[in-house]
């Protein structure tokens, strides 16, 4: 990405760098900005603050500044610019939520560090700020998710995650993988085996083969793709496995 508008170049590049050395779980303090929350108890706030440390909000508001020298915050000055959640609860936007515990990705105490930081003029409304993602990237001040930055003053952050290459990946070698063999729900209806060349084999109510297909193993979640083609997904939560409402353990 290129940095066509010279506003961008520079903007808290100090500030970036110290983030990017912050090895101490130091907080991050964006200051002196419009911040759109979406939280309907919350609102909009103009030149407020927004407080974090790592993937965490921990205080949102006016005046956090003043003690951010005691806290020892990396500070970074945001006047004239909009800060929006970069992941939006677009069913809450449209009033579809009944109450506020059930909004999710607002910028709020408690929630994900995920925001979106762009100037004011492109900023009427939370979809104006992230439509300016989309078509104008290089006028992004800031792109954070879980506290880390992904775009930063028009161009890409430096070690940003990238995203995965498309398409199906090849069958994995689960050789010697904990996870590898047959699970067994508690009524034993469903029985799921999982071999180490990354497919599975599913009996249900003693039927055998019900659902054949491949696997894929990321950290504590399971993808499947039957070879009717459909795709599926688990969740491995201590020794059980959790699956379409079914709960299973290594028979």
């Amino acid at each position: 990405m290129s940095i066509t508008d010279t506003g961008t170049v520079g903007w808290n590049s100090k500030a970036l760098d110290e983030i990017f050395s912050n090895d101490a779980g130091r907080p991050v303090l964006f200051t002196n900005a419009r911040i759109m929350t979406t939280d309907p108890l919350i609102g909009t706030m103009t030149g407020a603050d927004l407080l974090f440390v790592g993937a965490l909000i921990v205080a949102v508001g006016p005046a956090l500044i003043t003690a951010a020298e005691d806290d020892n915050a990396i500070v970074v000055d945001c006047t004239g610019m909009t800060i929006v959640p970069a992941v939006v609860d677009t069913v809450a936007l449209a009033g579809g939520r009944g109450r506020r515990s059930e909004y999710v990705s607002t910028l709020t105490p408690g929630n994900a560090t995920d925001l979106l930081v762009v100037p004011d003029e492109l900023a009427d409304d939370v979809p104006s700020a992230l439509a300016t993602l989309a078509s104008r990237p290089e006028q992004v001040r800031a792109l954070v998710a879980a506290g880390a930055p992904v775009l930063w003053a028009g161009t890409d952050a430096p070690g940003r995650a990238t995203a995965p290459e498309a398409g199906i990946p090849a069958s994995p070698d689960l050789t010697g993988s904990p996870r590898v063999g047959v699970w067994i729900d508690q009524e034993d209806f469903l029985h799921q085996e999982l071999t180490a060349d990354g497919r599975y084999d599913e009996t249900r109510g003693g039927r055998p083969h019900a659902y054949r297909g491949r696997y894929w193993i990321d950290g504590d979640r399971i993808d499947y793709l039957d070879d009717l083609g459909f795709w599926a997904v688990g969740e491995f939560k201590g020794d059980e496995l959790h699956h379409v409402g079914y709960v299973m353990k290594l028979g």
